[in-house]
């Protein structure tokens, strides 16, 4: 039986290139009181701050304008507040940016908050900081690093929610902290009960990755049997003041929502589900139990949560090289032998130029690509082998790509098809700082 008081939760996006339709009919058919959009993986944030650096007015989700135009009209008529972390490196660009569709639109009056404070590249210790990935001192990397953004909690999004915010646009936050914002507020939650915290962290992290927990993702087309992925829907929740809620769709949406796609869903990205680490709460999922109470509806209880660590994960983004990535492919007989003859070739040319690469990869797609050394006795009539490495600057990476395109006539008989190209590398790893050194702001623009 759920309390008196319940809210409903839609997820909008699991991220920033998913699809949008699903989002608009949850608005307009799910009876929602907030949906919520989850656009930020862990390098977008340092991407979005290097075309922030080259345009201040830029920086935050791409498709946050195409996003804002489908669904904004719908949020008003149905009087759905839209939570998400669209805003990425520039929180405050992307809040104008939806004033400016909201008045192109005609819809006066909304108020948006841009949530920020997570950008603590100011705050970076070079000497003290270690990296928890490598063991490296921050110093090591100097100039080369371009953003430090702390995994804020909820504390900015309530600040708007008390203001009345309509739309609220975050950088850096925590991905269930965009869910659990809206419980506390609703609630009155004391952010000291660990325990409600840990539930509505579970909550946030199933609804997290939108379509997933629907059976996007799930399916494997043989075993595990998902109804009409063209129409994925996503998923609603349904939540009561208690914490207790259970997950649900559109009916008339494809995909399904049952215990087993929950279960995957509960222990994707997760280290330790019995200490999930959030900036609020150290979650505790080891006890959680999901009961199916309907067709494509799952009651999930058994959530619980301890008292946080204090510290913040900041994701420290820095320029680390090129990526060269030339492939070509042979088709016919002897389709490998002439692969793997071009394999000796190309390590052959390194080694007589004294090109300097690292970490560099000889793969023959369709045959060892992903199990490498695992290989099966196969005759494929078809491979495309692909050549991939890093190197220190763009002129290195040029002279591999183009070792892979001279196998056209100095390399075995009719390579074809190939195509070469060069990629800055962002790269990620992570610090701990005190979450007392970090705090969320916000700032209002009204459409």
């Amino acid at each position: 039986m759920m309390p008196e008081k319940t809210i409903r939760i839609g997820s909008g996006a699991g991220y920033s290139g998913d699809r949008i339709e699903p989002a608009v009919d949850l608005i307009k058919e799910g009876d929602l009181d907030y949906i919520i959009f989850e656009c930020l993986a862990e390098r977008t944030i340092a991407l979005a701050q290097l075309q922030k650096m080259q345009n201040p007015e830029l920086g935050y989700d791409p498709f946050l304008e195409e996003r804002m135009k489908a669904c904004l009209p719908h949020c008003v008529s149905n009087k759905v507040k839209l939570i998400s972390n669209m805003g990425a490196a520039n929180p405050i660009a992307a809040a104008k940016k939806t004033a400016e569709v909201g008045r192109e639109l005609g819809l006066a009056d909304l108020k948006i908050a841009a949530v920020f404070g997570d950008d603590v590249i100011s705050m970076l210790d070079f000497s003290a900081n270690k990296f928890l990935e490598s063991g490296d001192s921050l110093s090591v990397l100097g100039d080369e690093i371009i953003s430090a953004n702390a995994y804020l909690g909820v504390e900015g999004i309530l600040m708007a929610l008390e203001d009345g915010a309509d739309i609220i646009l975050t950088g850096r936050v925590a991905d269930p902290s965009l869910f659990l914002a809206p419980l506390v507020h609703e609630f009155g939650w004391s952010m000291e009960d660990y325990p409600l915290l840990g539930k509505g962290t579970a909550l946030g992290h199933l609804m997290e990755c939108a379509g997933q927990v629907c059976g996007g993702y799930f399916a494997d087309g043989v075993k595990k049997q998902v109804p009409n992925l063209g129409n994925l829907g996503f998923p609603i929740a349904e939540i009561g003041s208690d914490g207790s809620f259970h997950i649900t769709k559109l009916k008339d949406s494809g995909g399904m929502v049952n215990a087993a796609t929950c279960k995957e869903q509960l222990l994707y990205e997760v280290h330790d589900p019995s200490a999930y680490l959030t900036p609020n709460v150290v979650a505790d999922f080891s006890n959680i139990h999901f009961k199916e109470i309907e067709n494509d509806k799952v009651e999930v209880y058994g959530a619980s949560g301890k008292a946080l660590t204090g510290k913040l994960k900041v994701s420290v983004g820095y320029h680390d090289g090129y990526m060269a990535d030339a492939q070509i492919s042979y088709g016919g007989s002897y389709a490998l032998e002439r692969g793997n003859l071009a394999i000796e070739i190309i390590k052959e040319r390194l080694q007589t130029k004294n090109l300097l690469v690292e970490d560099i990869l000889f793969d023959l797609i369709g045959v060892n690509s992903l199990f490498k050394e695992d290989v099966s006795d196969i005759n494929p009539q078809e491979i495309r082998l692909r050549v991939a490495a890093k190197t220190k600057d763009r002129e290195e990476a040029l002279e591999l790509v183009n070792e892979v395109e001279t196998l056209y006539t100095n390399g075995p008989a009719a390579g074809g098809g190939v195509s070469k190209s060069i990629t800055e590398i962002i790269a990620i790893q992570s610090i701990l700082i005190d979450k007392d050194q970090v705090k969320p702001k916000v700032e209002y623009f009204k459409s």
